[in-house]
């Protein structure tokens, strides 16, 4: 069987379209930013870890046709976030890919949990996924089509405990998405929820993980393998791309049959 870094398909309509990543620093937005740049595609991400972020784009400096761009956006503050995206458009053109995928995991008790707690929660996990897909909507009636990706979680599926904030938020993600792909559609502009399964990230490795439940989640998916990242990407080059140009409203679960 081939490993996953191998499947390397080329999208046309990728090539020089203008794309924004949130959360592109590491973990799957990481190879997001690398795959996108792979295919030519002009490539923004948006991320608050500076170094991990300024490393990736050295890495990437000279590889490919386009070399990715970073900016600084904390995603809470939704006037920078916005201010981030037109920043992209004056740089690349306007922004023919967008994928909301920045999040915050962390583990929380649903006793102990404060509306601060709540609140900062959706305020990373949920909100801004509605006001750069707002900001990005004139840009993708311009082009006369577009693609909204939107990061979900099988975690509200399985009725994970021990983070509700999150789960809560990222079911609210396949509703946003399905209003979305309902008011947009008339543009050609696609709003689609990408679902992954439990992947081994390092943050997920080194936070939340022991072998004992990594063996657990493998044999309790249908393909008894590990989900990596670039599994994930590849379904979200797919979504992205003109290939899926009828596919709206949907979410894509890549979870290797765990739900």
């Amino acid at each position: 069987m081939p490993n996953s870094n191998e499947l390397k398909t080329v999208y046309p309509s990728l090539a020089g379209k203008s794309v924004f990543i949130t959360g592109g620093a590491s973990g799957i937005g990481e190879v997001m930013v690398t795959r996108f740049c792979e295919q030519g595609a002009k490539v923004t991400f948006v991320d608050i870890a500076t170094d991990q972020s300024d490393a990736l784009c050295a890495k990437l400096a000279g590889k490919y046709e386009f070399d990715p761009q970073f900016i600084h956006c904390d995603i809470r503050d939704v006037e920078a976030l916005k201010a981030a995206i037109e920043q992209t458009r004056q740089q690349q053109g306007d922004i023919g890919v967008l994928i909301n995928n920045a999040a915050d995991d962390t583990r929380h008790a649903a006793e102990n949990m404060d509306v601060k707690y709540w609140e900062d929660k959706f305020a990373v996990n949920l909100r801004p996924c509605f006001f750069s897909s707002q900001a990005v909507v004139e840009h993708m009636q311009r082009l006369g089509g577009g693609s909204i990706i939107n990061m979900g979680s099988v975690s509200w599926r399985i009725k994970q405990t021990g983070m509700p904030a999150y789960t809560t938020a990222k079911a609210g993600i396949e509703g946003l998405t399905r209003s979305l792909a309902a008011s947009y559609g008339k543009d050609n502009i696609r709003v689609n929820s990408l679902v992954p399964g439990w992947v081994m990230t390092e943050r997920q490795m080194t936070h939340w993980l022991t072998p004992e439940m990594i063996e657990d989640v493998r044999l309790s998916q249908c393909i008894n393998e590990t989900i990596q990242p670039d599994h994930i990407v590849n379904a979200a080059l797919f979504l992205a791309a003109d290939d899926s140009r009828m596919m709206t409203a949907q979410s894509l679960i890549v979870d290797a049959g765990w739900t």
